[in-house]
């Protein structure tokens, strides 16, 4: 009889296991457009983004990169989010095991009328919370989503710092070239002011004329100067980011850079939600919703009887009056069965609360999709456009230059005023200094595409 009913202990303890909770769905549909609307580059060929630094050719951008990376909190912090979500995937598994404690104690005692005695025992107590309805798993399941959203986490903050990186270069390496720009229009500036300033010793201009070449000068020599500023702070901003000491960058930095020619191809899929699908940040949204879904089932499970067993085994010696027996023992038990009766609704407070994160996590997932959409269409929109300007404004800076030559030309022989020397010099200095910001957003479109299509990260 006693089998019996141990027996049927047994049978309902696992027809209650097999009474899994319900969980919200753990994956939801992406809300993604079924083509891209903006352009592809090269006609949407497809290569490698991985590589995308070192097909720029540019040893020193790859070195910042990779020192940027090295030093950066944020991905040194992703790193440690890393291991935290890590070791509460192994707490959550090993509660679904039996846990084992050792222990040791020796006692001796006096209890008249027993004689005086000494018990020594060595032995193990064990404990377990058998998951009856799939808490505890649904708890491991969502601890093992977010460390994999943990791991997508780092390489998006790796991705971020390199694109980060770049524009901080690029920034620099425009800023030259609008430092050479400024240079160049104060000594042409500077040598019309001379020109003109004899000419006006001689009498044959007026002064007013010749304060008006000063002045031109000085505003010249001005804007260069502060050109050569924005550029030293250009640098110092590379060397907050890569941890490289200034000096050892200011000397990296002296070797002349060249644009590029070509630029590499972007990996951009045909289908938004192929490409998307490739963010680190989408994916860690992504895996989010599916740990908030097993959360849900966590708190719906504590909401329902909790079935446990322990046991313990001791081996030991006592001596009592000079004889020595032994002290063994061991037991099974109790198994226990705990039922949820009143909690003033704490418990089901934890799972409105659960289902209120998982509702969360969806909307912001779908946001995340959503802006990675938007954030390739722009990328897209600005390369195409950069590309489209870019004979318009090649053909503008040519023809305003030889027009301020001509007219410079003209003023040197006295056919023409120092008024309409000035407009024509305005006019090719706002082309140059328009053709160099087109060519910073060109790559600067260039890195915004990398960044929006995942940097080269594949899902795992």
């Amino acid at each position: 009889m006693k089998n019996s009913r141990q027996f049927a202990a047994a049978a309902a303890a696992l027809a209650l296991a097999a009474c899994a909770v319900r969980t919200p769905p753990g994956s939801v549909e992406t809300p993604a457009p079924p083509q891209w609307y903006a352009p592809l580059p090269h006609g949407g060929s497809l290569a490698d983004l991985t590589r995308w630094w070192q097909q720029f050719d540019d040893p020193l951008l790859i070195e910042l990169i990779t020192a940027a990376q090295d030093a950066s909190p944020t991905v040194a912090a992703a790193a440690s989010r890393i291991e935290q979500a890590r070791a509460t995937r192994v707490a959550a598994h090993a509660a679904l095991l039996p846990s084992v404690d050792a222990n040791a104690q020796a006692v001796r005692a006096n209890q008249p009328p027993l004689p005086l005695s000494t018990t020594v025992q060595v032995g193990a107590q064990t404990a377990w919370e058998i998951d009856l309805f799939g808490g505890r798993r649904a708890a491991e399941r969502a601890a093992a989503e977010r460390l994999r959203g943990s791991q997508a986490g780092w390489h998006e903050a790796r991705v971020s710092v390199a694109a980060e990186t770049a524009n901080a270069y690029f920034d620099l390496r425009s800023c030259e070239r609008q430092a050479v720009v400024a240079s160049n229009d104060a000594r042409s500036r500077a040598e019309t002011a001379r020109l003109t300033d004899l000419s006006a010793k001689a009498g044959f201009t007026a002064p007013a004329v010749a304060a008006l070449a000063r002045a031109s000068a000085a505003e010249a020599a001005a804007r260069a100067t502060q050109q050569r500023a924005q550029c030293d702070l250009d640098v110092k901003a590379l060397v907050a980011l890569s941890g490289i000491a200034e000096p050892a960058l200011r000397a990296k930095l002296a070797a002349p850079w060249q644009e590029p020619e070509s630029f590499a191809q972007a990996a951009v899929d045909a289908v938004p939600a192929r490409a998307i699908a490739q963010r680190p940040d989408v994916y860690r949204a992504e895996r989010e919703v599916a740990a908030a879904s097993a959360d849900v089932g966590s708190a719906r499970a504590d909401q329902l009887p909790r079935l446990s067993l322990s046991g313990s085994i001791a081996v030991g010696h006592a001596w009592l009056a000079g004889t020595s027996v032994a002290a063994d023992t061991w037991s099974i038990g109790p198994l226990a069965l705990t039922l949820p009766v009143f909690d003033a609704g704490r418990r089901a407070a934890a799972t409105d609360a659960a289902r209120a994160r998982y509702d969360e996590a969806v909307v912001q997932y779908r946001s995340s999709v959503r802006q990675a959409v938007r954030e390739v269409e722009e990328a897209l929109v600005h390369l195409e456009s950069a590309r489209e300007r870019g004979a318009d404004a090649f053909t503008a800076v040519e023809g305003y230059r030889a027009s301020f030559t001509a007219t410079e030309a003209r003023y040197r022989s006295g056919l023409a005023s120092l008024i309409e020397l000035e407009d024509q010099r305005r006019s090719a200095l706002a082309a140059e200094e328009a053709l160099v910001q087109l060519q910073r957003e060109r790559v600067g479109a260039w890195v915004a595409l990398y960044r929006a299509v995942g940097g080269g990260w594949s899902r795992p």
